[in-house]
């Protein structure tokens, strides 16, 4: 089992990662820590016990735009982990048209899949950048070659070089040498040369119906592929900085040995694989209708999907085009705001396989101060990077963010909370005559973004409640 250096990392550890990225929510962020450090846990237990140690599900409850997803995502990557974000409410229950939720393990094991490929191609390219040489020395100076000669005699040939022959081999072999010190100098990097390329194009077909229909669908693509040779050459003239990548990337996927990347995948999503399902609340039964009127068909339809989502989550095995993949220790998060309906409304078998319940708290403006000077990806520092790309330095005083920060809160508590994804829309619109000025009007320099300037671009809109419902 491959166990990566960031899957060693202590919950607290875990939590100062996430820290970074995510502001607030402590409860949540030791919750899933403490959930990734027990995978590593398993992995290191006695192999006697090991495999009735299974993970304890989350399901994390709160309004849109507080961090949910985000730290989803960033555990992920500090995990090292196959990760996959699905929503809820993109599945049909079994015999209908659409997604079955199967799908989302056949989509996990392709990403695993894709993933390993990509490590293992990572490690072997030194390997192909010494072939894609020899390739491109080929193309530049083409060796010579011995040519055959019959002997009458015998009634054989042999193959061999005559003085002539011989002479011409080794100036070849010297200019080849020439060549090979330029190339490695950099001195032929913009000199085109023709490469043979394997052609992307393949036989787009997608099945969707009852259960196994979709993955027929998968593999009915897979066989057309491989009847056409899995696809065919075409030729392209490429300066060699470029035909050098392209050889690089087709040589190390020749190097890689696909099927042991296969396995290696199958068991990273058996013991490593985590799937967010978000908008879960959406397959819960509104309480609140009873199941009467209207919303009876809704609420079978959705303990449909619940239904046949409870056997993935318990642990069950799925056929997928890469061979069978068992779910019993892939860590599922749920998430949902549970607006309308709540965990409860659940049916009663799923909600016991998310024993681990966390409440996301809604955003204050403190903490809206915090998301956009803390997080190493703060809006603000992405903004100012883009600009920055301009020749123009753009500085947000600590007055404009106080600001900016109370504008989200109080437009939250108006209109409509949808978190941190309000910051967006304001900085948008703050930033918006800057950005059309760049570079035309403002070819460089500094600017401030100051309290008054927010002031400036943002009190009409915030004042005006039916302009800042449709723009805000």
């Amino acid at each position: 089992m491959n166990i990566t250096q960031q899957q060693n990392l202590t919950p607290r550890q875990i939590v100062e990662e996430l820290d970074k990225y995510v502001i607030g929510q402590k409860e949540a962020k030791r919750s899933v820590s403490i959930a990734l450090r027990n995978r590593w846990r398993r992995l290191k237990a006695d192999p006697e016990i090991r495999d009735e140690i299974i993970p304890n599900n989350i399901l994390m409850i709160g309004p849109t735009g507080v961090g949910k997803t985000e730290i989803a995502r960033r555990l992920a990557k500090l995990a090292g982990a196959p990760f996959i974000k699905v929503e809820a409410s993109k599945f049909t229950e079994v015999g209908y048209v659409g997604r079955d939720v199967e799908s989302m393990i056949r989509d996990l094991t392709d990403l695993a899949v894709n993933m390993v490929k990509e490590e293992m191609q990572e490690r072997v390219k030194e390997k192909a950048a010494e072939i894609v040489e020899e390739k491109i020395l080929d193309i530049l100076i083409p060796p010579v070659k011995a040519k055959s000669r019959s002997n009458s005699s015998s009634n054989q040939k042999e193959v061999g070089f005559n003085a002539d022959e011989a002479s011409n081999a080794e100036l070849n072999e010297r200019t080849r040498e020439r060549f090979r010190e330029k190339l490695k100098n950099g001195e032929l990097e913009d000199r085109n040369i023709e490469i043979e390329v394997q052609s992307s194009k393949t036989p787009m077909m997608q099945v969707f119906g009852p259960q196994g229909m979709e993955e027929m669908g998968v593999n009915l693509q897979d066989m057309l592929g491989n009847l056409r040779g899995g696809g065919k050459k075409t030729k392209r003239t490429l300066p060699i900085h470029e035909a050098r990548e392209v050889l690089i990337d087709q040589e190390s996927e020749k190097l890689v040995d696909h099927e042991a990347a296969v396995q290696e995948a199958i068991e990273r999503v058996h013991n490593q694989g985590i799937v967010f399902i978000d908008e879960i609340d959406k397959v819960a039964s509104d309480s609140s209708s009873g199941g009467k009127g209207g919303g009876g068909s809704a609420d079978v339809s959705r303990q449909g999907v619940q239904r046949d989502l409870l056997p993935i989550v318990e642990g069950s095995t799925v056929n997928t085009k890469h061979g069978i993949v068992k779910t019993d220790h892939i860590l599922f998060i749920g998430s949902g705001a549970f607006h309308v309906s709540k965990p409860s409304d659940l049916i009663p078998e799923l909600q016991g396989r998310f024993p681990i319940r966390v409440e996301l708290n809604s955003l204050t403006e403190e903490d809206f101060f915090n998301i956009l000077t803390q997080p190493k990806n703060a809006l603000t520092k992405q903004y100012q990077a883009m600009l920055k790309s301009e020749g123009v330095t753009v500085d947000f005083t600590k007055g404009a963010v106080r600001q900016i920060a109370k504008i989200a809160a109080e437009v939250n508590q108006q209109v409509e909370n949808i978190g941190a994804r309000r910051l967006h829309t304001i900085l948008s619109s703050l930033l918006e005559e800057l950005l059309f000025a760049v570079p035309d009007d403002i070819g460089s320099g500094e600017i401030t973004i100051d309290e008054s300037y927010v002031h400036k671009q943002l009190d009409g809109l915030v004042k005006n409640k039916d302009l800042s419902h449709y723009i805000l």
